[in-house]
């Protein structure tokens, strides 16, 4: 089935599907809340199978599409793929399949970098993110596309993840951890950094002790719902019909959670990221799931 006649058989009230490897995606699930207030969410963390930067591209794609064609039978009308190691190897055969619009993590982050420094002629952009994001270049081609000749600085930072989920993001700990892997960063002087992990908006607050005020932070999953909130509006899919007073709180009986593994590890860390744990949080399969 074509991408744009499914498309036009999309209703406004339906929710925004968003699927990660785990929970660092909730930081995603929580700037598309605060930016689209009215709208409601169907979240996915393939918590069976994390982390995906050390499987096989192939691997990720299969994961990726079982998860997406798993959030698209529940009925959305858009696709966030919150996750940046599915969003550098595999939006392209998640369109391909799913029907509707899909919206990475990368592509934002990366114009979000270049629009905040465009008007620097020299300007450097700094990436951190784990491993395999780093590794596949991905950020840095996105934001190559976005202004041609852009210098970028890249880090791996691995052990940021488990600091956001164990709690640890103000520790003593991190601060030594964060000194080590922006060091990079700091001496090459960059005027914006991404964050290009879910989980390092988590650890906002020390990256921004380490590099400085003068350094703009960009948080991938801010510049996704920016980019989420402008599609919606091209698309007429923004919900007309209000569901919730803009002070709808997070992970309230609108958005409904599922785990493929671990849901009550999954809650407890859900709450140290958002407050709160979800209200509604099932467990499912999604292996094997292809589509027709």
């Amino acid at each position: 089935m074509s991408a744009d006649k499914t498309q036009s058989k999309v209703s406004r009230d339906l929710p925004i599907g968003i699927f990660d490897s785990g929970v660092g995606g909730l930081t995603v699930y929580r700037a598309l809340h605060n930016q689209l207030p009215n709208e409601h969410f169907i979240y996915l963390g393939d918590t069976a199978r994390v982390p995906y930067g050390t499987k096989s591209l192939a691997t990720v794609e299969r994961y990726a599409i079982e998860n997406s064609l798993f959030l698209a039978a529940k009925g959305i009308k858009l696709l966030v793929v919150a996750c940046n190691t599915a969003s550098a190897v595999a939006l392209p055969k998640i369109r391909d399949i799913v029907g509707i619009d899909v919206v990475g993590v990368i592509g934002p982050g990366g114009r979000k970098a270049v629009a905040i420094t465009n008007e620097k002629p020299n300007a450097k952009i700094g990436v951190i993110a784990t491993e395999a994001t780093v590794q596949s270049n991905a950020y840095a081609e996105a934001i190559s596309r976005a202004r041609e000749g852009a210098t970028v600085i890249q880090a791996a930072c691995p052990l940021f993840v488990s600091l956001a989920e164990e709690g640890w993001a103000e520790s003593d700990e991190a601060r030594s951890i964060a000194r080590k892997y922006l060091s990079p960063i700091v001496a090459e002087k960059v005027d914006a950094l991404v964050l290009g992990c879910t989980h390092y908006p988590i650890l906002r607050n020390v990256i921004r002790e380490i590099v400085g005020d003068k350094v703009a932070l960009v948080d991938s999953g801010e510049a996704t719902a920016e980019e989420v909130a402008k599609l919606l509006e091209e698309k007429n899919l923004v919900n007309r019909i209000s569901i919730a007073s803009k002070d709808r709180q997070l992970c309230d009986d609108l958005d409904h959670f599922y785990v493929t593994d671990a849901a009550d590890r999954f809650s407890r860390v859900a709450e140290r990221f958002l407050g709160s744990p979800p209200k509604k949080l099932e467990a499912v399969e999604v292996f094997g799931v292809d589509a027709e």
